[in-house]
């Protein structure tokens, strides 16, 4: 039995091996990471959609009555959430924690700094927007209407090019930061369609929503633009189409943020005044 045991245990450490080669290798090898992190993206959204579509079949009695339409919406916040969860995580990974974009490292200009892996999460993005943009053309406007085309696109060009040129990936990374609020936005219109509109958990995601949108989306923004100031003899040194999205991107995506705010406090209000 022991000799069975060593033998399996070998054989699962071979196996570790060769899973460890082939991705240091190859999927992050870096002529191979822009290619393999979006295509892993994309096949990672299809997957995600199929999972959701099984386990909300099963676990959600208001799946069944929901709508062609309503479905495939369902489906795809739920590639939007884990999409949401995921880049948060690592843009809080790569902005605060890590020290690849941090000022006590002294190797060369923080705005030129890259390395595989945050290369290869930046593929993992740019393949959910292609995905998520591919769906709301596909459905237009059933799924959102220009204002979503409009992120979506300028998202997915800031990312690609950040991804590819290696360039502005920290604010790139920065901006990113702003997903956190897309899992409280995707929980409303569950709670909503699931015809929870007047429980607590709808207002108390309401208020989850309006904090996390004026930290994430407003707040933040103020400070991108600081920091950008203060590195501005940094970001004049990119490649002119790449200061023209480190200028131009997160300033329409403010504009675009604030005046959603503006619904999302008139919609707290009208929420909370029924309440009283």
């Amino acid at each position: 039995m022991m000799t069975v045991s060593k033998k399996t245990v070998m054989a699962i450490k071979s196996y570790q091996n060769q899973a460890e080669l082939l991705v240091r290798d190859y999927l992050l090898a870096d002529p191979f990471v822009p290619y393999t992190s979006v295509l892993g993206g994309i096949l990672a959204c299809k997957m995600v959609y199929d999972i959701m579509q099984l386990i909300s079949s099963f676990y959600f009695r208001s799946y069944a009555a929901l709508t062609k339409i309503q479905k495939i919406e369902w489906n795809n916040r739920g590639i939007s959430t884990l999409h949401a969860i995921f880049i948060t995580i690592m843009s809080v990974y790569f902005v605060i924690f890590a020290d690849l974009f941090s000022d006590r490292r002294l190797a060369g200009l923080v705005i030129f700094r890259s390395s595989p892996l945050s290369t290869f999460v930046l593929g993992v993005s740019v393949g959910y927007f292609l995905a998520d943009l591919g769906m709301i053309f596909w459905l237009y406007p059933s799924l959102g209407g220009m204002e979503y085309v409009l992120h979506h696109l300028f998202s997915l060009v800031s990312v690609a090019y950040s991804m590819l040129s290696g360039e502005g990936q920290f604010y790139t990374y920065m901006v990113l930061i702003s997903e956190a609020t897309t899992p409280g936005i995707n929980l409303r219109w569950y709670l909503d369609t699931a015809g929870m509109k007047r429980s607590n958990t709808y207002l108390l995601n309401g208020l989850a929503i309006f904090f996390a949108w004026l930290g994430a989306r407003v707040l933040l923004f103020f400070y991108i633009f600081y920091d950008v100031y203060l590195h501005s003899y940094q970001v004049n040194q990119m490649q002119p189409f790449g200061r023209l999205l480190v200028y131009g991107v997160p300033s329409v995506l403010a504009i675009m943020n604030l005046l959603w705010f503006a619904k999302i406090v008139k919609g707290l209000k009208k929420t909370l005044a029924k309440r009283q």
